[in-house]
């Protein structure tokens, strides 16, 4: 047995028992964050999460107003920055959370006043078209920015109860065996896809941002997370499916959903550029954390003992209520008029240019050569995913052949990165990915996936 390994064990051997309080501090919030984040509920034959019942509540009772609310935001914010750029206020200045919100490099503050334009415009309907239709400025505004606005609401409120009282640490120690031998992972980095999977891709990506500049991912671990497990929810691959009327078969079309995506999972971290990223932690803060198992100790002892004590440094509720009101305004000032700027240009770029086109030839043979029907109609859905997860099903939505549209939604789900939402959350975060990699890796994910896609197609249709 290694000397450190017979440390840990003494360690624990010595230390003395737990109060009944401080387990409950562990275990009551993270069941109360089990139950909204993780496990699934049927609302009106729809499966969601805690958390989805309170957004789309909210999203319900406040839809009216959304759009006007955001873009009064987004003005805000792009304001707030070019004032904080050209002068200085004292009050900004000394406070750390107003500084990191509102003194950004300009191409930041470009972008932020960009999106603030384009909200306005698309909000009053002036100016040039192609910029507010119903496809573009007018899908990001009025469908993906209201839905981003209140489950970050809720998710930055609630996902201190998954990170901050033990759970991540518990349920890691727990699934550290599976995780690590078959996507080199830690065992944390399984309530981040399961939080996607029952939720939403955007809080899986949320979980690892946080948890990387928190010190318990490293870079490559880090990069893994936000580009493999990052799923679509169920409640959305189910929308996706009644859009490509294939509904009837949700069971099969899912679990290939899931087939695919753990494939991916498996061969995108061997491969570069994810492969060639460091395991390093995140600088300012370091490595903070310890899922390895000391011999002669079980691994949900293990386990408990690490969760308690990770609870046990939390010293106050006030401060926890706090970060998640920062986190908040953080991401509606900081990360939604990207969305609004980048998600419609690229918008714009999909259905108002033939560069998706282009794109999309070297796929029409390999289409063909997997034996799928109608491969030049159905080409442009493999690429325009880059652009928006929606966009393939819309293109796929015309397409005459079943089998055709099943791979297409297929496809949608697993490509995981696009950057009206997920490309750009990842641009914005300190996790090491550039513009270039996603597009490499998305590519990567498409073109493993596709004949894994195909494949079961054609088993199921045969």
């Amino acid at each position: 047995m290694e000397v450190g390994k017979i440390q840990k064990v003494e360690e624990f051997s010595k230390k003395k028992e737990f109060t009944a309080k401080q387990y409950m501090k562990f275990w009551l919030p993270s069941l109360i964050g089990v139950l909204l984040f993780l496990v699934p509920i049927s609302v009106n034959d729809k499966v969601t999460i805690g958390l989805g019942v309170l957004a789309d509540a909210l999203q319900g009772a406040i839809a009216d107003y959304i759009p006007l609310f955001m873009t009064i935001i987004l003005c805000l914010s792009a304001v707030g920055s070019l004032v904080v750029k050209f002068t200085k206020i004292e009050a900004i200045n000394k406070s750390s959370f107003l500084s990191s919100l509102f003194d950004i490099t300009p191409f930041w503050v470009t972008l932020r006043c960009i999106g603030a334009v384009f909200a306005v415009v698309t909000l009053i309907e002036i100016g040039p078209e192609f910029i507010w239709s119903s496809f573009t400025g007018g899908v990001v505004l009025y469908d993906l920015i209201p839905v981003l606005m209140v489950w970050f609401l809720f998710a930055c409120l609630f996902m201190p109860l998954l990170l901050q009282f033990g759970l991540m640490d518990f349920i890691g120690t727990l699934v550290r065996k599976i995780m690590f031998p078959l996507f080199k992972l830690p065992g944390r980095s399984s309530v981040d896809a399961l939080a996607s999977w029952m939720g939403s891709g955007t809080v899986g990506v949320l979980l690892t941002t946080q948890q990387y500049e928190s010190g318990y991912y490293t870079k490559r671990e880090a990069s893994v997370v936000a580009t493999n497990f990052s799923i679509a929810s169920i409640a959305f691959s189910l929308v996706i499916a009644k859009f490509l009327e294939i509904d009837h078969m949700f069971i099969q079309f899912y679990f290939t959903v899931i087939i695919t995506g753990i494939i991916a999972a498996v061969i995108c971290p061997r491969i570069p550029p994810l492969s060639r990223k460091k395991d390093v932690y995140y600088e300012p803060v370091g490595k903070q954390i310890e899922e390895v198992v000391p011999d002669g100790v079980s691994s949900f002892s293990w386990g408990v003992r690490q969760a308690v004590e990770k609870a046990s440094q939390v010293k106050s509720y006030r401060s926890v209520v706090k970060g998640g009101v920062q986190n908040v305004i953080d991401i509606w000032f900081a990360l939604i008029p990207l969305v609004m700027a980048l998600g419609t240009i690229a918008l714009i770029i999909a259905e108002f240019t033939p560069i998706f086109t282009y794109l999309s030839y070297p796929f029409v043979p390999f289409l063909q050569l997997l034996q799928i029907p109608e491969a030049h109609a159905a080409a442009p859905a493999m690429i325009v995913g880059f652009a928006d997860m929606f966009l393939p099903a819309v293109i796929g939505s015309g397409i005459e052949s079943e089998l055709t549209r099943f791979v297409i939604g297929v496809m949608s789900l697993t490509q995981l990165i696009y950057m009206s939402e997920i490309g750009i959350l990842l641009l914005k975060s300190k996790i090491p990915l550039s513009f270039v990699q996603l597009f490499i890796i998305f590519l990567q994910r498409t073109i493993i996936t596709l004949p894994v896609a195909a494949a079961m197609a054609h088993f199921l249709f045969f």
